[in-house]
């Protein structure tokens, strides 16, 4: 597995403090995100970043990278001390006289050359074989997305492609973001904000830790008929004033097919009829509620009918009949 600085993907030192990494990711993310950066590489970035913040915000994480990594941890910090000797110009030298030479290959210290060997076999570098887990064994991340579903669609269950980002790593170690597609099964009675998971379907795991957790949230869509909320659904019931006044049986389309109901007399515009039952399924199973609106009133009187003829001649109107067209 090749190594990655994930102190270095945030910036910050490696004894920094959880609300320096948190702060240092959340400036990151806003800087990288896909929907906003414009910068080439800013998905690859935003991944890293991802990664680097999932490990070091966690404890125990943190620990156990800090514990396999310590090797090349201190090789860097090594490395980096020993440059800054060479640069510091010592008292009464003249500053301006080239680096002293390399010592010859057969002068240099055993572990310092089997150090170089692990840090190959860490690092992926070309020519040294294939890199191999080192005990680091981290679960991977959860996702989460939506997935929007129509109304009748929760009476009767349905299946659903489901698309979203995932990475895999090259032979070197590095991301490559790309899509996946899964079919997912929607049992019946979801409602809108239940969320489905999918084990083992997120992000994948470090070594031999197992991927994540897929979390799936239902959104129904808004229907031209109907109104949800929660697994309650409303239907409007447009009636004349007589109607309401004096009842009437009328037939209410309900998801399932149409239902008749009686409306008592003395009904008001607004008064909700409730149908046990007919909402979304679940136990318990949500109810529909008849909603009374009100409906223009029809033209059956002798003074109704002169007064629509003598409109109907002093503006030369046809009133359409075909309103289904």
């Amino acid at each position: 597995m090749k190594f990655k600085d994930h102190y270095a993907t945030l910036g910050i030192p490696r004894d920094a403090t959880q609300d320096a990494i948190k702060n240092a990711y959340r400036k990151l993310a806003r800087k990288y995100h896909p929907d906003v950066s414009r910068e080439m590489y800013a998905e690859v970035r935003f991944k890293e970043v991802g990664e680097a913040y999932a490990i070091l915000k966690d404890t125990a994480k943190r620990m156990a990278y800090d514990q396999e990594y310590r090797p090349a941890f201190s090789y860097r910090e090594a490395s980096a001390q020993r440059a800054q000797e060479q640069a510091r110009p010592q008292p009464g030298a003249n500053t301006r006289r080239s680096a002293p030479p390399e010592p010859p290959p057969a002068a240099k210290p055993r572990a310092e050359e089997n150090f170089s060997n692990i840090l190959d076999e860490m690092m992926g570098r070309p020519g040294s074989p294939p890199p191999k887990p080192r005990g680091v064994h981290i679960h991977g991340s959860d996702q989460h997305t939506k997935v929007q579903i129509d109304l009748e669609d929760t009476f009767h269950g349905t299946t659903r492609n489901v698309s979203m980002p995932t990475y895999m790593t090259d032979e070197y170690g590095m991301p490559i973001v790309s899509k996946r597609t899964l079919k997912v099964s929607i049992p019946k009675g979801m409602r809108s904000g239940q969320t489905l998971r999918l084990t083992g379907q997120g992000f994948p795991g470090t070594g031999d830790g197992k991927a994540g957790d897929l979390y799936l949230e239902i959104v129904i869509r808004p229907h031209r008929r109907y109104r949800v909320d929660g697994r309650d659904i409303y239907v409007d019931v447009p009636l004349t004033s007589d109607h309401a006044e004096q009842g009437t049986v009328v037939h209410v389309p309900t998801p399932e097919g149409s239902v008749q109901l009686a409306i008592p007399p003395g009904s008001s515009i607004g008064r909700k009829l409730r149908l046990k039952g007919k909402g979304i399924p679940g136990d318990p199973a949500g109810d529909m509620y008849a909603v009374i609106t009100k409906l223009s009133q029809p033209i059956h009187t002798a003074v109704a009918q002169k007064a629509y003829r003598a409109l109907k001649a002093a503006f030369d109107f046809a009133p359409r009949t075909d309103t289904e067209r």
